[in-house]
């Protein structure tokens, strides 16, 4: 299997932050593999903490992320019903290497989330493990460090990042 260009890798995390822009969550979720692992550490962690030893706001498997997915979609999820209006930036992506099927891929992001006449900026950098498919390239490990000290004012991520 061959290393995809930095042109592929972003065109599928464009294509991703779309996705998610338009709240098309089930077909977001198509991206994934059934192993794959979402992660969102706590602002105060260092880079290397594991969701086994620490706190994180969000350490999903697929089957946690399902169903994240699946409140997300409900009215009953107050938090985001009436849902926010969204804009994921990706930018400074980057290849950084292959080892067996797993493709290191690093890239930093801007959402903007606004509901409420409020706008929040969550910023921070993604991490990725991705792996080549018939079908693909499909999301085996996605980290997304938050560059914030805390979250406030948004107090809480109710939303895909």
């Amino acid at each position: 299997m061959s290393l995809p260009t930095r042109s592929e890798v972003e065109d599928f995390l464009f294509f991703e932050a779309d996705l998610l822009d338009n709240w098309q969550l089930k077909d977001w979720l198509k991206l994934y593999t059934q192993d794959c692992e979402y992660q969102v550490p706590s602002t105060d962690l260092p880079k290397g903490a594991d969701p086994e030893h620490n706190l994180f706001y969000i350490a999903d498997d697929f089957t946690r992320l399902e169903q994240r997915v699946i409140r997300l979609g409900k009215k009953t999820m107050w938090s985001e019903y009436p849902r926010s209006k969204l804009r994921h930036l990706v930018s400074n992506v980057r290849v950084l290497g292959m080892e067996g099927d797993d493709i290191t891929v690093k890239a930093n992001f801007a959402v903007y989330r606004t509901k409420w006449e409020n706008t929040d900026l969550y910023v921070g950098s993604y991490d990725y493990i991705l792996r080549r498919e018939a079908d693909g390239l499909k999301i085996r490990k996605k980290r997304c460090t938050l560059d914030l000290d805390g979250l406030r004012p948004q107090g809480r991520v109710s939303i895909l990042l």
